[in-house]
Formats: structure tokens, C-alpha cells, sequence
């Protein structure tokens, strides 16, 4: 196996305009739309080895290779690049940024048309489903019609489930890594909590605080920080945070400690690192935005939706880990029972693996061997689907 992909760099294309504009599931309309992405490796001939990504809450259209520093690498960099699961010399793969982000695709602080200024929170309350129909003018952008394969943890399984739901016809085979089709009430407060910490920081400003930036505000910089902090605890195991951190103090092998208020235990000073390093790549309306569509998706609400998923013809493979308690085994299990009564072909796989959520960003024992041995078949059958 290779080292993984170079250089690569975003594009960016617009696919809604004021003649054809972007009509979201709430009945409002976007005129103006651009999509971020990125794709690696080449689209055949017959245009049938295409594999879309799609990206979790606060990751972006930057999944592999880089940007011109090899040290810093895209988000799912271990799983798409010569050699790997989604292997680039086999695979188109296409990773675009979501509605509603922060990335490069349009989101609350793009500029509204109408007004000349960001749209702050007159941004649409967006769902699901627009995230795949933008996406889905991406893939006609590009000139396909129908997917090899879709990828996505977490969010983007919920995406991926979404799109075999609402164009069916349009993915040959579907992977879902710790993922959900509908949240638990636990996992709506865990976001709710975050949300309130972002609102109620008085640097949040109504949701205008891009109009203070200018005379020196920052807006709501320590609620979005408690709201990831909070959310980090969420994607690592107890084991992981025991093996990584246990009760240590900071400055204990030194002699340094001592009882304060202070961040005197090491895993208080991560979760610092994790609330202050991601200031600087996220904005938090988008973290508003997107956590209220997993709040509000419920993929099989409508009780022909899982049938609709069988007249598509989608194989699909469904991966959850031991240590996920954000999105436990449990919610891998809701789909895989919902698809097989309605008579999906339907594989299921649980990981072992001490690191919790963030499992699926890494490389835990038979992980990356599952995906790969779904995705070599896959390429077998082609675009036909089941057989």
C-alpha cells in the first residue's frame, strides 16, 4: 500500500441560481448555491465507478490527500487513496461540503441575494433530503447517474440512508458506519446542551455576530467551544479516555500539583485543546444548523420507505463498534432489522474497538477489511446491484 494520494485541491461549483433555484423540503427556495468538493482518482468511461463520501457534523470536502502540507491530511485520509478501501485506481471518489456548512458551501454566513449581507439566522432551517438533492445536482454536474457506492459515518450515514430512501434508483450500494436513522432523546439533549452554550454566550449577538467581527468581537467563541468539548466526550469510550488520561494531573511528573479550580487533570486540559483548536475551523450557526437535521431526521417515519429502498436494489453494509455509546450498536441494529423485513440485502458487522464514536475516523482490527472486502464485491457486480 501507498502512502496515500498527494496534492489536492477544493473545487467549487455552483448549482442553484435565481433560473433554477434550490427548492428545500421546507418550501423556502436558495438562488444562489455553491457546493464545495473534492475528487480523487478518475471517472471511467462507462462512468460506473463513482463513490460519494459523505462527511460527518463538523468535517468538510477535504476527506483525503493534502493541501500542501503532507503532515496535514484530510479527515478519512486512511480509508480513500491507492491501495486503500476506496481505492483510487479503481474508484472516482467524490467528497463534497454540506448545505448549511461553513467549508465553502453555502451556508448562514453566505451572502443572501436579497439583502447583500449574510444570512445569519434568516438561513433556511434545512433537512436531510436537501442535502442529498443538492448532492445529487453535484453528481449531475459531473455526468452520473448512478453510484457505485455511498459512504458516510455518523451524519453522513444518516445521509446515505437518506438517499437510498429518496432516490433509490440512484445508489448501487450503500455503507453505514456509526451511524442512525433516528436520534434518541439522549442524543437530542447532548445536542440541545451544546446549542444553549452557543445562543446563550452574549458574544452570540442574536445570531449577528458576524456584523461585530469588524470592531474586534468574535463572537460566541466559548460556547462553541463548551458545545465541542461536551460533543468530544460524547465520541470517545470510557476505555479510551481511562487508557489515555486516567485521573492524571497536569504537572504530575513533575511534582507539580495541586488542588485548584483550575484545569488540573489532564483530560481537562484536552478537552481545552479540542474546545480552542476548533474556533479556528468552525462557525458556530453552522453547528446550530446541522445538529438540528440529525435532531429532526427519522429516515423511516414513513412506513414505505424501506420498501422504496428495496426497489432501488441497494446492497448495503452497516458497521457499528463496541465502545460507540453516542451511536451504539443498537441504533446499527434498528436499520439492519427495518431493512431485512422489508427484504434488503443487508450485511452487518460490529468492530471491536476501545475508541468509541471516533472509531470510524481510524483503524481499529477488521474495520478497513470489512469496508474493503463490501467494496471489492461491489466492483464485481457493477452498477446492477444485488445478485
Amino acid at each position: 500500500m501507498t502512502n496515500g494520494l498527494g496534492f489536492v485541491e477544493t473545487q467549487r461549483v455552483v448549482l442553484g441560481t435565481e433560473d433554477d433555484p434550490l427548492v428545500l423540503a421546507c418550501g423556502r427556495s436558495l438562488s444562489h448555491v455553491e457546493v464545495a468538493y473534492e475528487t480523487y482518482g478518475e471517472l471511467n468511461e462507462a462512468r460506473d465507478n463513482a463513490i460519494f463520501v459523505c462527511h460527518a457534523l463538523t468535517g468538510d470536502a477535504h476527506a483525503a490527500g493534502h493541501h500542501g502540507d503532507p503532515e496535514r491530511r484530510g479527515w478519512w485520509d486512511t480509508l480513500i487513496g491507492p491501495g486503500k478501501p476506496l481505492d483510487t485506481d479503481r474508484f472516482f471518489v467524490i467528497c463534497p461540503n454540506l448545505l448549511g456548512g461553513c467549508q465553502g458551501t453555502t451556508g448562514p454566513l453566505s451572502t443572501d441575494p436579497a439583502t447583500g449581507a449574510p444570512y445569519g439566522l434568516d438561513f433556511p432551517l434545512v433537512q436531510m433530503s436537501d442535502f442529498v438533492a443538492l448532492h445529487q445536482r453535484l453528481l449531475a454536474h459531473l455526468g452520473i447517474e448512478r453510484l457505485l457506492a455511498a459512504v458516510g459515518g455518523s451524519l453522513g450515514g444518516m445521509q446515505v440512508l437518506q438517499w437510498t430512501v429518496q432516490a433509490p434508483d440512484q445508489v448501487a450500494n450503500a455503507i453505514l458506519v456509526a451511524s442512525s436513522s433516528r436520534l434518541t432523546a439522549q442524543n437530542i439533549a447532548f445536542s440541545a446542551v451544546g446549542r444553549e452554550a452557543i445562543m446563550r454566550d452574549p458574544g452570540f449577538r442574536d445570531g449577528r455576530y458576524f456584523e461585530e467581527e469588524a470592531e474586534g468581537e468574535r463572537g460566541p467563541q466559548i460556547g462553541l467551544a463548551i458545545a465541542r468539548m461536551m460533543a468530544h466526550i460524547t465520541y470517545l469510550s470510557e476505555e479510551a479516555m481511562t487508557e489515555k488520561f486516567g485521573r492524571r494531573l497536569q504537572g504530575e511528573e513533575t511534582g507539580g500539583q495541586r488542588m485548584g479550580l483550575g484545569v488540573d487533570f489532564q483530560v481537562e486540559s484536552y478537552l481545552n485543546h479540542q474546545g480552542r483548536s476548533f474556533l479556528d475551523r468552525f462557525d458556530a450557526l453552522s453547528y446550530l444548523y446541522l445538529t438540528r437535521v440529525m435532531d429532526y431526521f427519522d429516515a423511516f417515519a414513513d412506513p414505505t420507505a424501506a420498501d422504496r429502498v428495496r426497489a432501488g436494489g441497494a446492497r448495503f453494509l452497516i458497521v457499528s463498534f463496541d465502545t460507540d455509546w453516542r451511536f451504539d450498536t443498537g441504533h446499527s441494529v434498528r436499520i439492519l432489522r427495518t431493512l431485512e423485513h422489508a427484504g434488503v440485502p443487508v450485511t452487518f458487522r460490529e468492530i471491536r474497538s476501545p475508541w468509541g464514536h471516533d472509531s470510524f475516523l481510524l483503524t481499529p482490527p477488521g474495520y478497513h477489511e470489512t469496508i474493503a472486502a463490501f467494496v471489492d464485491r461491489a466492483h464485481e457486480v457493477g452498477l446492477g446491484g444485488a445478485s
